[in-house]
């Protein structure tokens, strides 16, 4: 499984948006559509909302990657 540290800038990063700014999807539609499919959780729970609010210290998690936000 790939890790990805992601360097948060502000309090939040929405869901769409960190999918995106990291490469995991090719675009803000593509982030959109992985977390409707419901194939992305957060610290271990199912992530619904695209524009879920992602802080720092929390692992969002897909098929082969691991996302930790760090402050």
């Amino acid at each position: 499984m790939e890790q990805i540290d992601f360097q948060l800038r502000g309090e939040f990063i929405a869901l769409n948006d960190l999918l995106k700014l990291t490469g995991v999807s090719d675009s803000g539609g593509a982030a959109k559509a992985l977390v409707a499919d419901g194939v992305v959780s957060v610290d271990g729970q199912v992530e619904l909302r695209k524009t879920a609010k992602i802080r720092a210290g929390q692992v969002v998690a897909l098929t082969g990657v691991r996302i930790r936000v760090v402050a």
